[in-house]
């Protein structure tokens, strides 16, 4: 399954439990998901108000076609530390938890997601880190696996 998701911005933030709902998403979104585009709002924000300079972002007036780059970056884990480091802070203090408990969610399932949004940006931190010898041996490691398997 390919998902787009855009992940909130306090900049453009309307609903004080964003950081909530983002974090459940990931949680779901890191099991159920094959491919995951990730649209960050704050940076989307930036480009549409400091860059473009619009004052009111909207689709160019006869536009008839869209065009798409798809990349991977390990930049991405900021935005995933953002919004950990958020729910951390509300999820510490359990603010707004009772509204979720109070629809059958269990305190767990937060602990659980927290979790899977902190290995992420783990996930992504230890590419990051890794260097071009790294990355050759894994290689080589991958190719005598394969030897071994024959």
């Amino acid at each position: 399954m390919l998902t787009f998701s855009v992940f909130p911005s306090p900049k453009v933030s309307d609903t004080v439990v964003e950081p909530y709902n983002a974090t459940l998403s990931v949680h779901q979104l890191v099991e159920n998901a094959d491919e995951c585009m990730v649209l960050d709002n704050e940076a989307l924000y930036d480009i549409c108000f400091r860059t473009l300079k619009l004052t009111t972002p909207s689709s160019p007036r006869g536009l008839s076609m869209a065009s798409t780059f798809i990349g991977n970056s390990t930049s991405i884990q900021e935005m995933f530390r953002r919004v950990s480091e958020q729910f951390t802070a509300m999820f510490r203090r359990k603010a707004f938890l009772h509204w979720y408990t109070g629809e059958g969610m269990d305190e767990m399932e937060f602990t659980e997601a927290e979790s899977n949004m902190n290995d992420l940006v783990s996930e992504y931190q230890q590419y990051q880190d890794a260097t071009a010898d790294e990355e050759g041996e894994y290689e080589e490691e991958e190719e005598e696996e394969v030897e071994y398997q024959d």
